[in-house]
């Protein structure tokens, strides 16, 4: 063996490979702790601070699952409330059938699921530009409709029926509940998928697809299976809205404003990161709760934090966290003189 080969084994035995640095593990055991604080609020503030939460929650779920579909898919859609829509109608659905409301939200995600199959046909013949305008005309398709329904309650939407008999201030923690379950189920659900075999295909099929499909990835099903669990988390977060506001409209729900917000928030907190999403929500909360009462002016102000974000932090704020992972979905490869 030639002196090459002997340093060459020893660096090797002195290299340190893992998932996450020590960093990550103690941002970790915080993201631990603020959850179950999280969880813990019904019983520690009024319910108005709680209610507005819910909307929090359901953006971090629904850029989340944008997030998991454009940033680590490179599936860019604009008509993601097309199950946002189809998710808050079946639960308006199943509970005229006697399902309880909350469990029809995960239901609700079910269905989803299985119109997203048929669906992902169509979208997944168009390309680039093409995919994200068919993705949102698709979108005014369900729309039209659900309209048409007469059960439905047509135009003018239906109000939930199966809560009336919860005590209100049950309800509001029930509800709180299960919107800080969906967010938590969505961000753990993309870090699983994303540590995987199907991350790494992922970030291939979004980089190149032609060179993904030529290493033996099976681009379609990669595709496909992110396309399906996009849609499950945006019909549950549908199902969410539904039993936080009583009642459902088909212009508010289907309407393209969903899209542009989870746009918004990937784009200003970090799009292709699982962190991302999560700041960007925080930070776009933040920005509706100073801002709405400054009428058009609020949507002039959001669109200015959009540009300076796009222009000066193309990878978003968290991007500005170089070397920190609360999410580790890769490995750190470290020598006998790094730190840990």
């Amino acid at each position: 063996m030639t002196i090459s080969h002997l340093l060459g084994a020893t660096a090797a035995r002195n290299v340190h490979v893992s998932r996450a640095g020590r960093a990550s593990k103690v941002s970790a055991g915080g993201l631990v702790a603020v959850a179950a604080l999280l969880a813990a609020l019904p019983f520690l503030v009024f319910s108005t601070v709680t209610d507005t939460l819910i909307n929090l929650f359901v953006l971090i779920a629904l850029a989340s699952m944008w997030n998991l579909l454009a940033g680590f898919g490179g599936l860019v859609s604009v008509g993601q409330q097309a199950y946002l829509g189809i998710g808050a109608y079946s639960v308006i659905a199943l509970a005229d059938l006697g399902v309880q409301p909350y469990l029809a939200v995960p239901l609700a995600a079910v269905t989803c699921a299985v119109f997203a199959l048929p669906t992902s046909w169509l979208a997944f013949r168009l390309r680039g530009d093409y995919f994200a305008v068919g993705t949102w005309v698709i979108a005014e398709v369900y729309r039209l409709l659900v309209v048409r329904v007469d059960s439905l309650g047509g135009a003018s939407g239906k109000g939930l029926t199966g809560l009336s008999g919860i005590d209100q201030t049950l309800r509001g923690a029930l509800t709180y509940w299960v919107a800080l379950g969906l967010a938590l189920a969505t961000i753990g659900c993309c870090y699983l998928l994303l540590r995987g075999r199907l991350g790494l295909s992922l970030m291939a099929v979004r980089d190149e697809e032609t060179a993904a499909a030529s290493a033996g990835i099976d681009v379609r099903r990669a595709k496909l299976l992110v396309y399906l669990v996009s849609a499950a988390g945006c019909g549950a977060a549908g199902g969410v809205i539904t039993v936080s506001s009583l009642s459902v409209n088909p212009d508010s729900v289907f309407s393209v404003q969903w899209s542009a917000y989870m746009i918004f928030i990937v784009v200003i907190g970090g799009i292709g990161t699982i962190e991302g999403p999560l700041i960007g929500a925080v930070i776009f909360f933040g920005l509706q709760q100073l801002l709405a009462d400054f009428g058009s002016w609020y949507l002039v102000l959001l669109g200015l934090v959009g540009i300076a974000a796009a222009l000066w932090l193309p990878r978003g704020l968290w991007g500005l966290a170089r070397g920190l992972s609360l999410f580790p979905i890769g490995y750190l490869v470290r020598g006998p003189r790094d730190p840990a």
